[in-house]
């Protein structure tokens, strides 16, 4: 998939998926990030290397928690069984992390598997990375299941 539109329409619709699963387990969700910006600031965020460019998709609120989400879809690699999160992406949200604690940031992948900037870091730390430098690879055996992180559904099964 190479046309922005196409990855961003995937994108949108793994975005929808992860608000409608937390929001089954009773948390309030609200979109944000460069999703929510007009296209004139969407364009200017695309020449700058402003940390904003990774701005998490979604923020949550279940009680007095308060949680936001970056959700990652065309993950994981179907052949290393690896997820693949740019170092950008990785870096700004580290970033994020800590001028917002202790407000989490969570990537969700495509298979509803959860990790945390640290995580990614931590995990990749002492690992094998992507020749290019661009990406850290961290094996999917090391993400958290969706529930064990947000707890499970409160939807009743029909």
């Amino acid at each position: 998939m190479t046309n922005w539109q196409d990855r961003k329409n995937v994108g949108d619709l793994h975005e929808h998926r992860v608000a409608n699963a937390l929001r089954a387990r009773g948390w309030t969700v609200h979109p944000c990030g460069q999703g929510t910006y007009p296209a004139p600031i969407r364009n200017a965020l695309r020449h700058t290397r402003s940390a904003l460019r990774q701005f998490p998709d979604l923020i949550a609120a279940r009680d007095r928690d308060i949680i936001t989400i970056d959700a990652k879809d065309h993950m994981p690699s179907t052949t290393t069984n690896r997820y693949a999160i740019s170092t950008t992406t990785v870096h700004a949200g580290l970033q994020l992390t800590a001028l917002h604690a202790p407000t989490p940031l969570y990537y969700v992948f495509g298979d509803l598997k959860v990790l945390t900037p640290a995580e990614v870091l931590h995990y990749t730390d002492h690992a094998l990375r992507h020749t290019s430098g661009a990406y850290y690879l961290v094996n999917t055996r090391r993400a958290h299941p969706f529930d064990d992180v947000f707890g499970t559904s409160t939807a009743q099964v029909a």
